[in-house]
């Protein structure tokens, strides 16, 4: 057994897993100050935070024997719905989008817990101001509609079969034929 030989290895290795981690930080900071994409990185956040509040990740109450998890952001729902609000949106409903995440922004809905994100969502649907009401509506609805299209959910919790047919003969098949 040589010692020194196996603490360089795991130093080496060590080495190697902290210049991984510290890429991985560069590269999120990187892209926090360079991000130009349609929705600004805090409002690309906040999105996932809002999808992560309508449908949490858990298991549903009607589920396969061997379900796991699922939720919002498991699916990939947030960035379906920034590429929809992006590209499938006329430009009004889109300033309304904006205008709520960066108010939600400032009422510091990312580091609120579930409760709190809940009362801040149904405060904006019950609010007096039409565009708060149209940003909640719009949310729940995309986001309800991206999660039960999903493949995942479609196949395991819908019974849809992404290739549709097969075949139940009536006729026995013999050994050769099959």
């Amino acid at each position: 057994m040589d010692r020194r030989k196996s603490l360089k290895i795991l130093g080496a290795g060590g080495v190697g897993i902290a210049g991984l981690i510290l890429a991985d930080w560069k590269w999120q900071l990187a892209d926090q100050l360079t991000h130009q994409g349609f929705f600004s990185y805090k409002q690309e956040k906040l999105m996932s935070a809002v999808a992560d509040t309508i449908i949490p990740e858990g298991i549903p109450s009607i589920a396969p024997e061997n379900a796991q998890p699922i939720g919002a952001l498991s699916t990939g729902t947030d960035k379906f719905l920034l590429r929809l609000f992006e590209h499938c949106y006329e430009s009004e409903d889109q300033e309304i989008i904006k205008r709520g995440l960066d108010h939600l922004g400032k009422l510091d809905f990312l580091s609120s817990d579930q409760q709190t994100r809940e009362e801040l969502l149904l405060s904006m649907s019950n609010s007096d101001n039409e565009k708060d009401q149209r940003f909640f509506q719009l949310m729940k609805s995309q986001t309800i509609y991206g999660f039960t299209t999903v493949r995942e959910v479609m196949v395991d919790y819908h019974g849809y079969k992404v290739a549709a047919g097969g075949f139940k003969g009536c006729v026995p098949a013999k050994e050769g034929l099959v």
